[in-house]
């Protein structure tokens, strides 16, 4: 009797454990993917901060050929600098933050990158959204919020979050990102050392046409030289014709 009771016992416990390896074998999978990024020690408002990304891989067949990194508020396009990634990959700027791909991983294998953050904004955690493009071209959305999915038990794609410690003492947010160097403009000629001033449109100076002629003269001084002429052809006319009655 004893003895029956111990082989049933055992059974049980080996019926047990078979079926917690089972579970564990079957949730495994699902668990151990994960999109993730990491900076040591990051404060808010820190600037040049490495983000390390790092981005599991989900297919059997195909390798990762694109990440997609949607930036938190706070940060810009602008803000980021690529730091280093996958042989032959590049970092492109996009209107919500940027994309970096390139040749085909192999099949099974992660996708790291590291780019730098000009400053952290002044926040206690940052969510990057990241969408996953394999070389089948499927997509792993790695977008939500919280580790939570339909089933319960935390196997969907949650977002990389990367949780701040508080700003230091006296930290200050700078501009989000660095601005285009302005276009210098022509100076005016009246700021240029050494340069004449341009004339200024005021009303002319030079004498008006009733009062000189274009030498100079004023105009009353032929008037009068053409009036003293006549008057004295016409007294030598009057003269000869005077002598020549009278002779």
């Amino acid at each position: 009797m004893h003895h029956t009771t111990s082989v049933r016992s055992l059974r049980r416990c080996c019926a047990l454990t078979a079926a917690a390896f089972v579970v564990a074998v079957a949730t495994a999978g699902p668990a151990a993917a994960h999109a993730e990024v990491e900076a040591e020690g990051a404060r808010a408002l820190d600037q040049n901060v490495a983000l390390t990304f790092s981005a599991a891989s989900e297919s059997s067949s195909a390798g990762i050929t694109k990440l997609e990194v949607i930036l938190p508020k706070g940060m810009e396009p602008g803000d980021i600098t690529y730091k280093e990634g996958p042989d032959g990959w590049k970092l492109t700027p996009t209107g919500r933050g940027y994309t970096v791909s390139g040749p085909k991983l192999a099949v099974g294998e992660d996708a790291d990158h590291v780019v730098t953050v000009r400053q952290l904004p002044d926040a206690r955690s940052l969510v990057f959204k990241t969408l996953q493009t394999y070389s089948d071209d499927h997509v792993d959305r790695w977008i939500e919020q919280d580790d939570t999915s339909e089933d319960g038990h935390g196997h969907g794609h949650p977002a990389p979050r990367l949780e701040l410690k508080p700003a230091a003492p006296g930290a200050k947010p700078v501009s989000p990102s660095p601005t285009q160097e302005p276009t210098t403009a022509a100076p005016s000629s009246d700021t240029v050392s050494g340069e004449p001033t341009t004339p200024s449109a005021t009303p002319s100076t030079r004498p008006t046409a009733d009062s000189t002629n274009d030498d100079g003269m004023p105009v009353a001084a032929p008037l009068g030289i053409g009036a003293a002429a006549l008057l004295l052809g016409g007294g030598v006319w009057w003269f000869k014709s005077r002598r020549s009655g009278s002779a």
